[in-house]
């Protein structure tokens, strides 16, 4: 095997570790590596030529995120998904992105309407190129996520909107169980378009009502799919 297949590039962080750390994070979330999958140094340090030292700055950084468990005398795992972190995250989103797209549509601006216009525009765009599986294009990935920011960033409140991050982060593997599982295609595009139309028509009760069934439907989509890959709790 060439030197250059397995050593990783520096394009994603300063330091060796920086780069396995978003390697490693962005299998998890995607859920190459499945959840509660052994994470085995042996297998580490063959595929990206890293000491034991920088694998473990890794994956002690992915432990810190939930990413990954530090099993005592057993080494690192996947962190498992289970129906109780399911639950907790739906719920906790629902309840932020309610609150914070109200206080946005309440305070929305000429700005605020044009920002979040353009991000679907440009969501869509990018979902022409694989309308059925768009998560597979990290670009689209980055234009949800603008969508969905673009809609709750007149709320007035970084404090919160630095927890609805969080959530949002926390919420992508359960996306990608949702999109991996189900077995249709989900019409996200127009549960997208329902949304900016309530929004940039004022009507707060309505946009409230369609972001919190968009993200339960992914919810619903992962226990009724996926339920075989979530632990109890």
């Amino acid at each position: 095997m060439p030197d250059s297949a397995i050593r990783p590039r520096k394009e994603f962080g300063k330091t060796i570790a920086a780069d396995i750390t978003h390697r490693l994070r962005e299998e998890i979330v995607t859920c190459s590596l499945a959840p509660g999958e052994p994470l085995r140094f042996d297998v580490l340090r063959e595929r990206f030529g890293a000491s034991f030292t920088t694998l473990r700055e890794a994956l002690t950084a992915l432990t810190a995120e939930g990413l990954v468990d530090a099993q005592e005398q057993r080494g690192f795992r996947v962190a498992p998904v289970s129906r109780q972190d399911l639950v907790e995250v739906t719920d906790a989103r629902v309840l932020i992105e309610v609150e914070l797209i109200r206080r946005s549509i309440q305070r929305a601006d000429d700005d605020w309407e044009i920002a979040v216009i353009s991000t679907l525009h440009r969501l869509k765009r990018i979902e022409q190129r694989d309308p059925e599986h768009p998560l597979r294009d990290p670009e689209w990935k980055i234009a949800h996520r603008q969508f969905h920011q673009a809609l709750v960033s007149a709320c007035g409140s970084a404090t919160l909107l630095a927890i609805r991050a969080e959530l949002f982060d926390r919420a992508e593997r359960y996306r990608h169980l949702s999109a991996n599982f189900r077995p249709r295609p989900r019409d996200k595009a127009g549960e997208h378009q329902a949304i900016m139309q309530a929004a940039i028509s004022r009507n707060a009760d309505l946009a409230a009502q369609l972001i919190e069934t968009h993200i339960r439907s992914t919810a619903d989509n992962v226990a009724k799919y996926a339920g075989h890959l979530l632990e109890a709790e």
